[in-house]
């Protein structure tokens, strides 16, 4: 071959090699600057550092065990071998290995030793917890042993002793292979003799060494017997305890001794004695191990199954309770009433206002029409809900989102818009969750840009920039070019935000013709500038914002203000080899070229609020809603975080993913990294974590610090997880129960209400969660969060709620609630209503059914189904009411059959109670329509009210007295209504015709 080709291959290989080096060091060093700028450096660290030292000493033993198997194998090789046909093919092989069999020495050993090391490395986790384990302070009730040793020893224990077996199996192959290629093992033989003295003993240790670490692992597996999936339930039963176990102890004595003859044959060198050993291992796996657990399974618990499962039984329901801490849920007993007094519907009319009307996964195509300002601004499909103080005070439901940045608009999508012009969302959004405006829409306290409301007013000023969330480009680069800030339209005139001070019930149901969809110019001003942002120009800008748009350069046709990113957020490329790492990183070569990034500019990524909890806090699994919050005036992202762990023993595993699953949350996106399969049996909400939507700082709270699965990994990463103390205290005001906790609690609860051994093992009780009956969908009811007034409680809670139906049928078994209020004494505690097992109660679905075939709600929904309104079910909600369940769904509206301008509006709400259901424009007008209005009409909650008369006044059996009292009373009114006005002059007045009216009473 020419010289140019011979050298083609080694310079391309030398090529790849280059450019692969280049990008895992890229890959490296960046990773150590991102997290450097978020101050968790100790967590990256302490992950490589921990890596390196099992890669290390993983590869070390594995080419110490396989190197040293391999070189005795070649020096015991026999100096003369015998003639025949099977070594004379062998000869020429040997012809071509032996002058380089250094070379192939090294490179099997090496590629052994680079896999071991490889995959040891990625046991970082058990290891970490091996080393750092914590006791639970509560013992195995079968050997003894604090449960730690279970979740945190026995796992890495057991995956230690797999690595050493991999290592002697694949020495014990190398030595064969050797032995053959040499001589050493025969296949053919005229003496008799297939293996040479030293080929006999090399074997034979190596077997001798394998059985004794199968011994090892027989005694292991007794412990591993709490994970037994053999019996009725998870855990050790009767067989484990009274035949595994026993079987496992009689092995391991058989496999020590097995041991012991593999090595005598050092001395015997003889193949009789490694045979019969191996012979009786297996023989006694067989009959001790398989034969005898299956004979006692089948011929002594099948016939008596619960009588001698029972105990364990038992075990398995207290544990799996406690791992899922469902153990102090409070259950009571419940009747639900299916029909109220007038006077029982009256003393339930205050719970009324706080009935949380707006569905946050509907009223999302309402904040994206009227709040969505401009194309390339972006609200999720189910908004969150959390709370807030109205002016007064007074905490209420509140469905919340912020405005983020999708990316720059079609027609302008390139490199320079989407990552250095286009790099923020802004403001926040929210709506009250239990006031319609009298058109059906959200009434909105916080809105447009800048953002203004109430809810400004009660937080005070705040950042309202969203550099990190959950849209956007991968990366953007901030202190480059000017960056786009909001718009700005100063001419332009637009509708009302409805708003706390304009709301009211909703007016009566509009036509089929009038539910129409917006006019056209009102369905531009929707999609494209917003129906009512532009009115933020007639109010003051947030401070510095026009300041700032006039430092960068002022208004861009009188239509948008810019900025200049002035935070910490992001990694600063201070040199030009940074900008080289992020543009192999990212494959950008712009990042090089562009000449407005300079040494001050910094670039920002890793922004979904979940990835980076994640990346700091690899050891948890993170909570599919992260929701935002205006706290001590910076928009911070909260974000519900687990411990969790596959080593409760007797606790019953589910799959993490299909446990969380429901209509809105698609559960394959949820991984537990931690854990194989994703299957959990304990799990605890131990962090709360913060991530500045401005800035990017991440902040872990140890929110449950006596989990010990949260102390291991403390102890594991110092200093990275702060004290729950130094929340602050408006911070604590958002903190939340968390949705997917709750589901998972609930899935467990779907049997492990039951506590009696007998009935759980009957299973009769047993419960499923009702799939969601508004939508067309087989996926569960998603839970919901409201404020509910608990039977027996003083007051109303914000909670999450969820139901239960008997497994088969639909009608409601249970309603279950946990505080969600986090300044609350009773944060967090589960309540249970179970309701009658020989009545029948309405579920949701049930409900639902009535709903749309009651004549009187399809009277009213027929018309606006068969025209070309789109009619959408809001939640289905269900709340204690007047000691039954009250059943409550918005309808909503969408002129046009849902096209791109219209967004629903609610205009109609069902209710249901017991077996009745009724529809009204409103919630007071449904109730009223369900309980008899003529009976008992439910008070309007936003009129005044109404004053008692006073003793001997109008009302009483008195008459209504002469013509000088009546006099006095219009004295008294007038002298009110000038109070209105002079205050002190009109006091006397009043004074004196209170004076009156007592002298009148008196004659």
């Amino acid at each position: 071959m020419p010289r140019r080709s011979r050298l083609l291959a080694p310079v391309a290989a030398t090529v790849v090699v280059i450019i692969a080096g280049l990008a895992l060091a890229a890959n490296f060093w960046t990773d150590y600057k991102w997290f450097s700028s978020v101050g968790f450096t100790t967590v990256f660290l302490t992950e490589l550092w921990t890596r390196v030292l099992l890669f290390a000493v993983s590869a070390a033993v594995m080419a110490v065990i396989v190197g040293a198997s391999i070189f005795f194998a070649y020096r015991s090789r026999p100096g003369v071998r015998p003639m025949s046909l099977e070594q004379q093919g062998l000869d020429r092989y040997r012809q071509s290995i032996d002058p380089h069999r250094k070379l192939f020495f090294w490179i099997a050993v090496g590629a052994l030793a680079v896999l071991a090391g490889a995959a040891a490395s990625g046991d970082w986790r058990a290891y970490l917890q091996f080393v750092h384990a914590t006791d639970f302070g509560a013992l195995d009730p079968e050997f003894g042993m604090d449960i730690g040793f279970f979740a945190f020893v026995y796992p890495f224990l057991r995956t230690l002793l797999g690595y050493v077996y991999a290592a002697v199996i694949l020495a014990f192959i190398a030595a064969v292979i050797v032995h053959y290629l040499y001589g050493g093992v025969r296949l053919q033989n005229d003496s008799g003799q297939r293996a040479t003295p030293a080929a006999r003993v090399h074997l034979s240790v190596l077997l001798g060494v394998f059985v004794l670490l199968r011994a090892g692992s027989y005694w292991l597996d007794r412990y591993g017997l709490v994970f037994s999936d053999r019996g009725y339930t998870f855990g050790a039963s009767y067989t484990d305890v009274n035949a595994v176990k026993t079987a496992l102890t009689i092995l391991t004595v058989i496999s020590v001794i097995c041991a012991v003859l593999f090595f005598a044959n050092i001395y015997f060198k003889n193949t009789m004695v490694p045979m019969a050993s191996l012979g009786l291992l297996v023989l006694s796996a067989v009959l001790v191990g398989v034969a005898y657990p299956e004979i006692v399974q089948r011929f002594q618990v099948g016939p008596n199954e619960l009588r001698l499962e029972q105990p364990y039984i038992e075990r398995n329901i207290e544990y799996t309770r406690d791992a899922y801490g469902i153990a102090d849920a409070e259950v009571t007993d419940y009747d639900a009433t299916t029909e109220l007094t007038p006077q029982e519907l009256a003393s339930e009319a205050d719970t009324i206002p706080s009935v949380r009307l707006a569905d946050p996964s509907v009223i999302s195509q309402t904040f994206q029409q009227m709040q969505q300002v401009r194309g390339f601004y972006q609200f999720p499909d189910v908004l969150e809900v959390d709370r807030y103080p109205d002016t007064d005070g007074n905490l209420i439901d509140t469905i919340v989102a912020v405005r983020e940045l999708d990316g720059p608009p079609a027609d302008q999508d390139n490199w320079l818009n989407r990552h250095l012009i286009y790099t923020h969302g802004y403001g926040m959004v929210a709506a009250a969750g239990n006031l319609i405006d009298p058109e059906g829409r959200p009434v909105f306290t916080e809105y447009n840009i800048p953002p203004r409301g109430e809810l400004s007013e009660v937080t005070g000023e705040y950042e309202p920039r969203i550099y990190y969330g959950r849209e956007g480009a991968e990366y953007v680069i901030v202190q480059a070019e000017n960056e786009y800030d909001y718009p700005l339209d100063p001419e332009e005139e637009t509708e009302e935000v409805p708003t706390l001070e304009d709301a009211q019930e909703p007016t009566p149901s509009p036509t089929p013709d009038e539910a129409r969809a917006p006019s056209d110019s009102e369905a531009d001003s929707g999609t494209e500038e917003g129906t009512q942002d532009e009115t933020a120009q007639d109010e003051p800008t947030r401070e510095g914002a026009d300041s700032e748009a006039t430092e960068n350069g002022g208004e861009d046709g009188q239509s948008q203000a810019y900025n200049r990113y002035e935070g910490s957020g992001g990694v600063q490329l201070s040199s030009f080899f940074d900008r080289i790492l992020y543009a192999i990183k990212y494959q950008e070569p712009n990042i090089l070229l562009n000449s407005a990034i300079t040494g001050d500019s910094r670039i920002i990524y890793e922004r979904d609020p979940l990835e980076r909890v994640e990346r700091v806090a690899p050891f948890l699994t993170v909570d599919s809603s992260p929701y935002p919050a205006v706290v001590d005036g910076r928009v911070q992202w909260i974000v519900d975080a687990y411990t969790t762990s596959n080593g409760y023993p007797y606790a019953n595993p589910i799959d993490f993913n299909q446990a969380v699953t429901d209509t809105f949350t698609d559960g394959t996106a949820q991984q537990v990294g931690t854990l194989p399969g994703n299957e959990v049996n304990y799990i605890r909400n131990s962090v709360k974590a913060t991530v500045d939507a401005y800035d990017g700082t991440v902040t872990l709270y140890a929110w449950d610090e006596e989990d010990p699965v949260l102390q291991t990994w403390m102890s594991s990463f110092p200093g990275i997880v702060t004290p729950r103390s130094e929340m602050s205290e408006e911070l604590l005001q958002h903190v939340r129960y968390p949705d997917d906790l709750f589901k998972v609690q609930r899935e467990i609860m779907r049997q492990y209400h039951v506590t009696n051994a007998e009935a759980f093992y009957g299973g009769q009780d047993f419960w499923t969660v009702p799939t969601d009956p508004t939508r067309d969908t087989d996926d569960p009811v998603p839970p919901y969060r409201q404020t509910i007034n608990y039977p027996g409680g003083d007051t109303a809670s914000f909670s999450l709620t969820t139901t239960f139906v008997p497994r088969g049928r639909e009608n409601l078994a249970a309603f279950m609630a946990v505080n969600s209020d986090a300044e609350s004494e009773n944060y967090g505690q589960l309540q249970l209503l179970e309701l009658p097992r020989s009545t029948v109660n309405f579920g949701p679905g049930q409900v639902q059914n009535a709903f749309d075939s009651d004549a009187a709600v399809r009277e009213v929904l027929l018309p606006l189904e068969q025209s070309n309104a789109q009619v959408t079910r809001g939640n289905l909600l269900t709340l204690p009411f007047a000691g039954g369940l009250l059943y409550v769904e918005p309808l909503y509206v969408q002129a046009g059959g849902g096209g791109a301008a219209s967004f629903p509006l609610l205009q109609q709400v069902m209710v249901g109670f017991g077996e009745d259901v009724a529809i009204g424009n409103n919630l007071q007008d449904a109730l009223n329509n369900l309980f008899g209005e003529d009976e008992a009409p439910l008070p309007d909650p936003e009129a005044p009210a109404e004053e008692e008369p006073a003793e001997g006044d109008a009302g009483t059996d008195e008459p209504s007295g002469d013509q000088e009292l009546t006099d006095a009373l219009n004295e008294a009114v007038e002298a009110w209504e000038e109070a209105q006005e002079n205050q002190e002059q009109a006091n006397e007045n009043l004074r004196e015709a209170l004076e009156a009216i007592e002298e009148a009473l008196n004659e």
